[in-house]
């Protein structure tokens, strides 16, 4: 079977953005598919900035992955990564399987689900802060 990815998808598979291990990470996440067997780890470092009403609300101030995977999976896991920083929590817990595809130039339909864990793996590391309370 041959796949045919579109030229993004080589670019963040060669060149990931955001790869590797963060120290002092404020939350991570571990999403993976017994499937084919990609395995994402998502780091986040959250910070506090105002919003537009004065209030306080958290951000993705830095973000950093490691899989293990075909190329598909750390294309996505690059392109949620350049997607989520900078986004405040709410903003990037509404990033979908679709955007994350979209910037991609697509995917085939074989390794679609590639966008779906790397979805999975940034709405787990939002989640897990979330759940650790306000800082």
């Amino acid at each position: 079977m041959s796949l045919l990815y579109p030229p993004q998808v080589f670019k963040h598979f060669r060149n990931p953005q955001n790869m590797g291990e963060m120290k002092n990470p404020d939350a991570v996440a571990t999403v993976g598919n017994p499937r084919c067997g990609d395995v994402m780890r998502m780091y986040l470092k959250v910070g506090k900035r105002k919003s537009g009403s004065n209030k306080q609300e958290f951000y993705i101030k830095d973000i950093k992955f490691q899989t293990l995977g075909c190329a598909a999976a750390i294309a996505t896991s690059s392109v949620i990564t350049t997607l989520a920083k900078g986004k405040s929590l709410s903003q990037a817990a509404k990033i979908s399987k679709q955007d994350v595809a979209d910037k991609l130039g697509g995917l085939p339909k074989i390794k679609f689900h590639c966008s779906i864990l790397s979805v999975e793996g940034l709405k787990k590391a939002v989640k897990n802060f979330q759940m650790k309370g306000d800082k």
